[in-house]
């Protein structure tokens, strides 16, 4: 007999119910307010709209020094009968080790029955198969503390046709808080976000606010510069700001809140960005005189 959709949904909250009780502490479990109920609502009428796949992620500890290691969970509606999307993160990681890290828990993911729920396996094999990658970065941490290294700042400059929806700014604002990456998002038509620090960072937030899928947004520039100690010395913006300005039309009408360009071109003057204008929408900037 078929599984249906409505039957993974019910197992998808029995383990989020179960995970909640396993992760009691604030801050453990990131789960959007709204998640849950959505898909409560689906199951009361199952005839109704698809609601949007649970998204959440699991924050714990590992190890003696006790690393904070985040599991980012994406259940496709299938799920359990369909694998889920993990990416396990930590700031204590490089780039390589986190990919390698990943690719072993897509094996291991991978390697289970189907139709078995699977996320709190998942939190336990990170929790015993990343501390090698912590070791080795701690020792070569160790090795290198006399080594003045070079600093570089990523910037990274993000088009989206649009950015309304309110959740998904504050996924954004979310993401480059915890990133620590400065720069701006630009609500409106058409939609524009900067960020800058450190590389890894900044390719962080371009996957998160990405995944799983975000149509019609293209990283249209990046620009890179070196320094010897702080690239916070490097920085154009000193916050990740909130970017609104006045346009025609009230927010919340989609198709007439369009923003005014001319404002947003002062505005990158005034971060000497001014040049970046054309590379966004392939006209040459120019204010009119007041």
């Amino acid at each position: 007999m078929a599984v249906t959709v409505k039957e993974c949904l019910e197992l998808q909250l029995l383990e989020v119910e179960m995970l909640l009780s396993m992760f009691p502490k604030k801050g453990e479990i990131n789960l959007d307010e709204d998640a849950v109920p959505s898909v409560q609502r689906y199951l009361r009428n199952p005839d109704g709209t698809l609601p949007p796949q649970l998204e959440y992620s699991i924050a714990f500890d590992v190890g003696e020094e006790k690393v904070k290691v985040e599991l980012q969970v994406l259940l496709p509606h299938m799920y359990p009968h369909v694998v889920p999307q993990l990416f396990a993160r930590s700031n204590a990681l490089h780039r390589q080790q986190q990919l390698q890290l990943n690719t072993g828990l897509a094996s291991y993911i991978s390697s289970l029955d189907s139709g078995e729920l699977c996320v709190y396996e998942a939190v336990q094999w990170v929790k015993e198969n990343s501390l090698p990658y912590l070791e080795d970065k701690i020792s070569s941490e160790s090795a290198s503390k006399e080594v003045v290294a070079k600093g570089t700042l990523h910037r990274m400059w993000i088009y989206s046709h649009h950015i309304y929806r309110q959740e998904l700014r504050k996924k954004i604002f979310d993401c480059a808080k915890k990133l620590n990456l400065t720069g701006f998002c630009l609500t409106g038509k058409p939609g524009v976000i900067c960020v800058e620090g450190l590389r890894e960072n900044c390719e962080e937030f371009w996957r998160v606010i990405r995944y799983p899928n975000w149509k019609h947004i293209s990283c249209k520039h990046v620009e890179n510069a070196e320094t010897e100690g702080s690239i916070d010395n490097l920085r154009l913006f000193s916050a990740f700001e909130d970017l609104q300005f006045q346009a025609h039309g009230d927010y919340g009408l989609r198709n007439d809140y369009h923003m005014d360009l001319g404002q947003f071109l002062e505005f990158l003057k005034q971060h000497q960005s001014g040049h970046v204008f054309q590379i966004l929408f392939g006209v040459e900037g120019k204010v009119s005189d007041k």
